[in-house]
C-alpha cells in the first residue's frame, strides 16, 4: 500500500495550516503591542518630575522590565539616591567596541492645572498618550528594552558587538551626578564604547530628526556700578545706564543672528543664541523699590548657547570688549556649565558623512525600516550625549517621532500609541545593525 501524499495535497494541507494560523500570528502580535503600551505607561505613570523624582520606584520597575527581556542588569550609584540602570545584551566578540543606548530618567516639572488630563496618569486618549517624560524621553527606555526583547527571542539575532543601555539621573539639570559621573569612571571604560544614541526630538514632518551636536551652554552675569545719588539728577555713567547700553550691544547681535535665520542662511541652532533671564536693580524699600534713588549697582543675567562651530575665544572677546567693557564700569562672570572641545581639543561634533562608519550604518538602518531621516542637525539644547562627544566617542541624538508635534517641557505632552509602537521597529532594525557591524570603526 502506497502511504505516500500526494504533492497537490499535501501543498494544500500546508495552506490550509498557513491560512488556520494567521489569525494566532495576528492575535499574537496584537497582545505583543498591548504589552508593550502598557509597559510604557506604567513607567510614565511613575513620577520622575524634579525636584523630587522617585529614581527608587522607576530602577525597580526598570530593573524588572530589564530582568524579563533576558538582559543582564547592573546599578550603579554616583550619588546617594540617584541610581543609574545599566542593562547589556552580551555580543559574541567582546574584542569590538560596544553599542551604547541611552535615555534619562527624569523629567522637569508639570502644571497639573494646565493639562488637558493629569500629567503622570498616561492616560490614553483617541491613540495619544498623555503624560509628562512620554516625548522627553521615557519612550525612548521602553523602546529600547522592547526591541531588544523582540530581538533576543529571534534566532535569526546574532550579535557580534556588546549592546549596553544606561538609564540615568538627572539629565535635567545638568547631569553630573548621572551621566557625567558615569562617563568619567572605570565602570563606563569597562565597556569599551565605540557608538552612542541618545535622545533627540520629535519631528512635525514624516521624517526622523537626528542631531550631530548640542549647543554648549553658558551662564552670563553682567554688572555694572556708578555714582548713587538723587533720582532728579543726570548722572553721566550711572550703573543703570551703564547696563542699558549693554544690553543694547546684546539687543544689536541678537537682531543680526535673527537677520541670518530669517534670510535662511544658517537654522537657529547654528547661530548663538543670547536671551535676557533676569534685570536686578534699585535700593529695596519695605514697599518695594526706593524711587527717588539712583542705584549704584544694576545686574543682568544670560542664557548664551554656542554651537560647536564657534570660536569661543572669540565670544569672550566680545563681551569683553563691547558687552561688558571696562571703561564703562562693567564687570561680568561666565559660567561654563559644559565644555565646546573635546578632550583632543576638537569641536563636540559627530561627523555625518562617510569618515564616519557608524553613521553609514545607522542611515542604512533607519532606511531598512522605512523611515526617512531630515538633514542631521545641531540641537538647540543640550543632552547627555556631549559626555559622550567629549571623550571622542561618536554620538547621535535619535528619537523616532515623525509626525509629531515638539511638546517636551510644555502643557500637554503626548506621544500617540502608533508613533511609539514604530519606534519600537525602528529600534529593531537599527540595534541588529549596530552591533552587526563588524568593519572597522576607528
Amino acid at each position: 500500500m502506497d502511504n505516500r501524499i500526494p504533492s497537490a495535497l499535501f501543498s494544500l494541507l500546508l495552506l490550509c495550516s498557513a491560512a488556520l494560523s494567521e489569525p494566532d500570528q495576528q492575535h499574537q502580535h496584537h497582545q505583543q503591542q498591548q504589552q508593550q503600551l502598557e509597559h510604557f505607561q506604567r513607567y510614565l505613570r511613575i513620577r520622575t518630575a524634579h525636584p523630587h523624582p522617585d529614581y527608587a520606584s522607576a530602577a525597580d520597575f526598570l530593573t524588572s522590565l530589564a530582568t524579563s527581556a533576558g538582559l543582564e542588569t547592573l546599578t550603579l550609584e554616583f550619588s546617594p539616591g540617584k541610581p543609574l540602570i545599566l542593562l547589556t545584551c552580551r555580543g559574541s566578540d567582546p574584542t569590538l567596541p560596544s553599542i551604547l543606548l541611552n535615555s534619562h530618567i527624569d523629567s522637569v516639572p508639570a502644571e497639573p492645572l494646565k493639562w488637558l488630563h493629569p500629567p503622570f496618569s498616561a492616560s490614553n486618549v483617541d491613540g495619544r498618550i498623555f503624560a509628562r517624560g512620554s516625548q522627553d524621553d521615557k519612550c525612548l527606555a521602553i523602546q529600547y528594552i522592547e526591541a531588544l526583547r523582540v530581538l533576543k527571542s529571534d534566532p535569526s539575532f546574532a550579535p557580534l558587538r556588546t549592546v549596553h543601555v544606561s538609564l540615568v539621573p538627572d539629565e535635567e539639570i545638568g547631569g553630573r551626578d548621572g551621566m557625567g559621573a558615569f562617563a568619567n569612571s572605570e565602570a563606563f571604560d569597562a565597556l569599551n564604547v565605540g557608538f552612542v544614541l541618545d535622545e533627540g526630538q520629535a519631528s512635525p514632518t514624516d521624517e526622523f530628526r537626528v542631531f550631530y551636536a548640542d549647543r554648549s551652554p553658558w551662564s552670563l552675569v553682567i554688572r555694572a556700578v556708578g555714582p548713587p545719588g538723587h533720582g532728579a539728577r543726570m548722572y553721566d555713567g550711572s550703573a543703570a545706564e551703564n547696563l542699558m547700553e549693554s544690553v543694547e550691544a546684546i539687543a544689536r547681535f541678537r537682531e543680526e543672528q535673527r537677520a541670518v535665520v530669517e534670510a535662511g542662511l544658517a537654522a537657529p541652532s547654528e547661530l548663538v543664541t543670547v536671551n535676557p533671564v533676569y534685570f536686578k536693580a534699585g535700593t529695596p524699600s519695605e514697599t518695594g523699590y526706593v524711587k527717588n534713588v539712583q542705584p549704584s549697582e544694576a545686574e543682568a543675567g544670560f542664557d548664551v548657547r554656542l554651537p560647536p562651530t564657534v570660536d569661543p575665544d572669540l565670544m569672550k572677546r566680545r563681551i569683553a570688549e563691547e558687552w561688558a567693557p571696562h571703561s564703562r564700569n562693567m564687570t561680568y562672570q561666565i559660567i561654563q556649565k559644559g565644555p565646546i572641545r573635546d578632550n583632543a581639543g576638537k569641536p563636540l561634533m559627530t561627523a555625518t558623512n562617510e569618515s564616519n562608519p557608524w553613521w553609514s550604518v545607522f542611515v542604512q538602518a533607519v532606511t531598512a525600516s522605512g523611515g526617512k531621516l531630515s538633514k542631521p542637525e545641531i540641537l538647540s539644547s543640550t543632552t547627555d550625549a556631549r559626555f559622550m562627544r567629549q571623550k571622542g566617542i561618536p554620538a547621535l541624538g535619535f528619537s523616532p517621532m515623525a509626525n509629531t508635534p515638539i511638546l517636551l517641557h510644555d502643557h500637554n505632552e503626548f506621544l500617540k500609541d502608533t508613533v511609539f509602537l514604530r519606534g519600537i521597529k525602528v529600534y529593531e532594525n537599527v540595534i541588529r545593525s549596530l552591533s552587526s557591524f563588524a568593519g572597522n570603526s576607528e
